[in-house]
């Protein structure tokens, strides 16, 4: 009998959210159908130059703007908080507005923010035109795994390859090119101004993607982040997603510095670090799509994320010597990235269920990964090297390895909600 009410208060629940999933008219035709990959493409291309383009040329922000140290250093941390703070927001607003023309007014922020803090003189309207245009990336990147669940919900493994390797090329390109372009078109604004195009041109297939959405009874209720909150699921993936971007972020953040106390060149350095960011392109293409086919992701977990301590310890004991292979052992940790992403689609059975999930998921997960890049320059400053730094960050592979176990497992977040029921 205890079954037999679960069950029907699971079917209550699936119910309850299928009528509130936002966007929950999907497209008919073939065209539509393309047209929504297209949009899902474009978007994850934009979703980290917002970012990451900032850095190449941030001494020439700091000099141009007579911008302060410490004012330096918030910039460099508004990513990460941006992610947790309105990434937190998106579920809320998709219900309340409609989860397509929520990705549209987050990439209209974008070209907002991006084109108007290449325009300021001023730090306190670069600061808030920075804010604006991460506060989009964030709430988008968010909402892409409803909006794959939603669209293609036979289809999470495929459509997760895709956007998570547009993701990548995105990423790889504006760390590569801003440089380049700022040096071709005279000056660091025109650098960062021409990510402000790429999104522009981004939202034009959500133009054609808003009239999916209508509107919401007010009467309806989803799924909140306090309710994903008091299921283990949720936190298993939170403290996941947390601690890979731990890695990431402490990687991406001081690996140059790390392989030029070694004895590197500026250049060579920088292309060690390159591989290790250009390893997540040929592997986003693949591994989603492969944990998409399997009923328990625990093996693959293992295996990438295993990679993670032979590079760090590898580069311990050999920097120099054994720099290349570590740097692509590194790269395939951080292919871990696309695998999470593609187990908030697989733990859900509703899109509505997604958006939750990704919400808490990420907005908890990049709190925990804010501490990243300044643990391992405060061990750094403490230790005068890079040995206990990186031991540290080989250490907490064993927290992430066992909250990946945990959600590799079978299971879905409106199965556990059903459960929070009183019977």
């Amino acid at each position: 009998m205890g079954r037999h009410t679960a069950c029907a208060r699971m079917s209550g629940v699936s119910r309850t959210v299928e009528r509130v999933a936002p966007g929950d008219t999907q497209p008919d035709t073939r065209a539509e159908r393309v047209l929504v990959v297209v949009g899902i493409v474009v978007l994850a291309f934009n979703l980290r130059p917002a970012a990451v383009s900032v850095g190449p040329v941030l001494d020439e922000i700091t000099s141009g703007l007579g911008m302060s140290a410490a004012t330096a250093g918030l910039l460099t941390t508004l990513p990460v908080l941006s992610f947790a703070v309105f990434g937190a927001l998106a579920p809320w607003l998709a219900r309340r507005v409609g989860v397509h023309r929520v990705t549209l007014l987050a990439l209209v922020a974008v070209v907002i923010g991006l084109g108007g803090r290449a325009r300021v003189h001023d730090v306190p309207a670069f600061l808030l035109l920075s804010l604006t245009a991460l506060a989009g990336m964030a709430t988008a990147n968010v909402l892409l795994p409803s909006l794959v669940k939603l669209h293609f919900p036979r289809h999470v493994g495929r459509l997760t390859s895709v956007y998570t390797t547009a993701l990548a090329v995105g990423l790889t390109m504006a760390s590569v090119t801003t440089v380049p372009m700022s040096e071709r078109l005279g000056s660091w604004r025109w650098g960062l101004a021409a990510w402000a195009g790429t999104a522009l041109v981004a939202a034009l297939p959500w133009l054609g993607l808003v009239r999916h959405d209508r509107a919401l009874d007010t009467t309806r209720r989803g799924i909140s982040l306090g309710t994903v909150a008091r299921t283990r699921l949720g936190w298993a993936l939170a403290i996941f997603f947390g601690l890979q971007s731990l890695q990431a972020y402490a990687v991406f953040g001081w690996f140059a510095q790390v392989y030029r106390d070694a004895g590197f060149s500026a250049g060579t350095a920088g292309l060690l670090l390159g591989v290790i960011t250009a390893m997540s392109i040929p592997l986003s293409l693949w591994l989603p799509a492969w944990a998409a086919r399997m009923h328990n992701q625990s093996w693959l977990v293992v295996t990438v994320m295993s990679c993670y301590p032979v590079g760090f310890v590898g580069l311990v004991l050999a920097p120099v010597a054994g720099a290349w292979l570590w740097a692509v052992m590194v790269g395939i940790g951080a292919a871990i990235f696309p695998i999470v992403l593609t187990l908030i689609g697989l733990r859900t059975r509703t899109s509505e269920g997604t958006a939750a999930l990704s919400g808490f998921a990420q907005s908890v997960g990049y709190l925990l990964a804010a501490v990243g890049p300044f643990g391992m320059g405060l061990l750094y400053q403490l230790t005068g090297g890079w040995t206990v730094p990186l031991l540290t960050l080989t250490g907490l592979i064993v927290p992430q390895m066992a909250a990946g176990l945990l959600v590799s497992r079978p299971a879905y977040l409106e199965d556990q909600i059903a459960r929070l029921t009183p019977r």
